[in-house]
């Protein structure tokens, strides 16, 4: 006898075989390997199998007993399915914008075919190749004369420019082990291929700096230069939708300004406690003036670690395990590094951003005016505990799963928290410059909302970005070009910046649903926040209050008024 099972029943067995944890850990697994697998970014052949991926993922949730669920278990299929939808809408868009640079890529279609073959372990037959690589270099000459002679055929974008040399520069490299692989192993193909692959790849190197020379406008040697990729208003509403922000980008570049305005006029209130007036900048002159020694920060920063776990821990804050507290390190960056990240890191180490004797007097005295005392001691308890020190220490004990779920809401939100509340603490003590020093940093979050929404929205060029820094926050030129060169050089999402303002304002209003309105003790609030892991803040409310939740849930959460 057959018994029979509805698709519901089945659906239910299949729940229960493989829990929501489960896969979302076998997903991470699955979509680290075929990433690896096909590690050319914009093939065709890659986006479709991920898509392919994506997509029955996605489709499988739909028959699972959301209802079932404990409220965790709720949360995880609401953040997985966001993770699929999400990714599937960052393929849609990467596809979009590399059609706009195929002018220049003719011949990049045979040899990422090339590449990917021999992933496939697909034969390959030494004088076919050879004759592929002749062709495509005979395109790519075609394409060189064309940028040379700014033609028409090859009219693309800046934008759409540089994401061509780039999609070069990654071509010429996983070209380079697809010749590794075979040199050596097949006479024939050393005999049919090494001299046209030695062709080629000169070729490929001297089109990416042409593209970049002609097309792009960044001289050669000038490796600084900053260009970025704008996504346009489209692209950050899926970009909002994903961090589940419920506000349209000119809404965020609203919320950025208004408190742009709040910081200026506190700046002006610690100015006149200065004797300055309402010229802050002055009094901001001052506590960038007031640096340690050469030689000194290191001390400065370990003194200043040590009185932020203090203060946690005496005022009873949020649970700092011994291990955490102990085992931190210190490590110095160098001035290369600098150029990207002018102020010191932070996370599973300390890494200091300070004068080495190879700069230049002028770098030197930029690097110590922008790392100065009042600057730092704000800057540590964002960067160590309570910040990503300790949020890296509890992300790996609790819940560790969940870190596919990283968003710059959750963790750059939750450090710039802590400064929004030693601002609110008259426990922690403030000198006026160290209000200047707590209220600059402030202003700089602000103003990151402000030029990299406006930049993805192509209303900021990236020297507009940089003349905002220096002029209405007062950054050193030099700090301001690295912040610029570190938001938009592609390796932080769009929202990136926008997310340590957006992020703490959220955090800050749930602790005013969950502490001051239900009095849930303060400390109970921050470890479940941290032991929750990382996911969008709505998400984490939702946990908190035990709110209803649905298949179909919309991000609603109206967290700044406007």
């Amino acid at each position: 006898m057959v018994l029979y099972t509805s698709p519901r029943g089945v659906a239910i067995r299949r729940a229960q075989a493989e829990s929501i944890r489960d896969r979302i850990e076998r997903l991470t697994a699955d979509l680290k390997e075929l990433k690896a697998f096909l590690p050319i970014e914009f093939s065709p052949g890659r986006k479709q199998r991920l898509r392919e991926f994506l997509t029955s993922e996605l489709n499988s949730l739909h028959d699972l007993p959301f209802e079932l669920y404990e409220q965790d278990a709720k949360v995880d299929y609401l953040l997985v399915k966001n993770y699929l939808e999400r990714e599937l809408r960052g393929l849609e868009l990467e596809a979009q914008q590399d059609e706009k640079s195929t002018p220049l890529l003719p011949f990049a279609t045979t040899l990422v075919d090339l590449c990917e073959a021999r992933a496939l372990v697909i034969p390959m037959h030494p004088k076919e190749t050879a004759q592929k690589l002749f062709e495509s270099q005979a395109a790519m000459v075609s394409v060189i004369e064309k940028v040379k002679a700014k033609s028409d055929d090859v009219a693309v974008s800046k934008t759409a420019a540089f994401r061509a040399a780039n999609h070069i520069s990654s071509l010429r490299v996983h070209l380079k082990e697809w010749f590794r692989f075979y040199t050596g192993y097949d006479p024939t193909f050393d005999w049919w291929v090494a001299h046209p692959y030695g062709v080629i790849d000169q070729s490929l190197q001297d089109l990416a700096a042409i593209i970049k020379e002609i097309l792009v406008e960044i001289k050669p040697g000038n490796d600084d230069a900053i260009v970025g990729q704008p996504i346009g208003r489209q692209g950050l509403l899926l970009e909002l939708r994903a961090e589940m922000i419920p506000y349209t980008p000119e809404e965020i570049i609203s919320i950025g300004e208004r408190q742009f305005v709040w910081c200026i006029n506190e700046m002006k209130k610690a100015s006149r406690s200065m004797g300055y007036k309402d010229d802050w900048k002055k009094a901001l002159e001052e506590v960038k003036n007031d640096f340690v020694e050469p030689g000194q920060q290191t001390r400065l920063v370990r003194d200043l670690v040590y009185e932020a776990v203090s203060f946690v821990e005496d005022h009873d804050l949020v649970t700092v395990p011994d291990i955490a507290k102990d085992s931190w390190q210190m490590f110095m960056m160098s001035p290369e590094r600098q150029k990207v990240n002018p102020f010191f890191l932070g996370g599973d180490c300390i890494i200091v951003s300070y004068p080495t004797d190879a700069m230049d007097h002028e770098a030197k005295m930029m690097s110590l005016r922008g790392n100065n005392i009042h600057f730092s001691r704000a800057t540590v308890f964002h960067e160590m505990i309570p910040g990503h020190h300790l949020q890296m220490y509890m992300n790996a004990r609790h819940k560790p799963y969940r870190r596919v779920f990283d968003t710059p809401f959750w963790i750059e939100g939750w450090s710039l928290y802590w400064e929004f509340l030693l601002w609110n603490d008259e426990r922690w003590i403030k000198t006026p410059q160290n209000r200047i020093g707590m209220l600059w940093w402030r202003l700089h979050r602000c103003a990151r909302i402000i030029f990299s929404v406006n930049f993805h929205l192509g209303r900021m060029s990236p020297k507009e970005c940089i003349d905002l820094l220096v002029e209405d926050v007062g950054h050193e030129r030099a700090t301001a070009e690295g912040e610029v060169r570190r938001s938009l050089n592609g390796d932080y999402s769009p929202l990136y910046q926008a997310g340590y303002m957006l992020g703490a304002l959220q955090i800050f209003a749930l602790r005013g649903e969950m502490v001051d309105a239900q009095g849930m003790p303060e400390k109970e609030f921050h470890d479940r926040f941290l032991k929750g892991n990382r996911m969008p803040i709505e998400m984490v409310r939702a946990l908190m209050q035990d709110q209803p939740l649905s298949p179909k849930f919309e991000s609603s959460w109206r967290f700044y008024p406007l």
